[in-house]
């Protein structure tokens, strides 16, 4: 996972430098990060779905949800066709996208342009807490308080060490 996400990174760097230059909406304070990104779990009504990871892209220029095939994929005749995926407890309307380094991924704008963001920290922050808002911490199980015997009930009392029967 960690070489695709690279793979992606690297991506976005190139068209920064190569094809975005002098376009007015790129925020020199910011740069290309990957963040938050970790493998989807495939759902049990699907388990021919191909294994992806997920995770928020930061550019100069736009901050989206991408879901990333762990294994290289062609095309297919997906790029900018709309699909709704579940990312998290969510599901969002991603819209595909390929190049020959990086293969079929799939993105769902958070912003853009990225001119509300003063720093890379800011941006970042931002990221995680859109992951933390579709990606909750499971419920932690509470342990019940015990339950008073049916004696210490009707006496007002709690059963415990010096309590009279």
């Amino acid at each position: 996972m960690e070489q695709r996400v690279t793979a992606l990174v690297d991506f976005y760097r190139r068209v920064q430098t190569e094809r975005m230059q002098g376009i007015p909406i790129l925020n020199p304070a910011l740069s290309v990060e990957a963040v938050g990104f970790r493998r989807a779990e495939v759902p049990e009504e699907a388990p021919e779905q191909e294994p992806v990871a997920e995770g928020v892209l930061i550019t100069p220029w736009f901050m989206s949800l991408v879901r990333l095939p762990l294994a290289l994929q062609p095309h297919g005749n997906r790029v900018a066709r709309k699909f709704v995926r579940d990312f998290g407890s969510e599901g969002f309307e991603f819209i595909g996208a390929h190049d020959d380094a990086v293969g079929y991924h799939e993105t769902c704008a958070l912003f853009s342009p990225m001119e509300g963001f003063a720093t890379q920290a800011q941006a970042v922050e931002t990221a995680l807490a859109s992951l933390a808002l579709v990606r909750p911490e499971p419920a932690k199980a509470v342990a019940p308080e015990p339950v008073p015997a049916r004696r210490a009930f009707f006496m007002a009392r709690r059963a415990g060490p010096g309590a009279t029967p």
